[in-house]
């Protein structure tokens, strides 16, 4: 996608038309059908060469604003990276591999969080940090039960 196609043109409006052109009604319907799958791949999925993962995660965030669901957002952006960088789940020793893995993985994740949350997402991190999930854990999908405890919905 090296050639600036996703940047052409009316990017909102090819999002939406390719999520409609599935069968759903928002991208965020779109995602949620496709539980931990990384941002990447979707924006794969809705267009290979005109489609970018930053302009996917722009729209999710901005139909979660509109839904006053941002919290939740940020968890399934989390979900997402985890996946990707730790498609086996959460290591059970933090080497030094399996640590570089986990802080890209969050450091990622801090990154694509909104300016909103990210003091959350701080707060949240140190919580890993501290306690860190068991052996293998995959969270499938933004309410999982762990992520709702070290980062509850909050929204007004």
């Amino acid at each position: 996608m090296s050639d600036g196609r996703a940047w052409q043109g009316n990017v909102k409006a090819r999002l939406y038309e390719r999520a409609r052109e599935r069968g759903y009604d928002s991208l965020t319907a779109f995602a949620e059908a496709r539980p931990a799958v990384p941002l990447y791949l979707l924006a794969e999925e809705l267009g290979k060469d005109d489609v970018a993962a930053v302009q996917v995660l722009s729209g999710l965030l901005a139909e979660a604003e509109q839904r006053k669901q941002v919290t939740r957002f940020v968890r399934d952006v989390l979900v997402r990276e985890l996946s990707d960088s730790l498609p086996k789940g959460w290591p059970a020793v933090l080497d030094d591999a399996s640590l570089g893995e986990v802080a890209m993985a969050l450091g990622t994740w801090t990154a694509y969080t909104p300016e909103t949350h990210k003091e959350r997402v701080k707060q949240a991190r140190a919580a890993l940090r501290a306690t860190p999930p068991p052996p293998g854990w995959r969270p499938l999908g933004p309410d999982d039960e762990l992520l709702r405890t070290i980062l509850p919905d909050e929204e007004c």
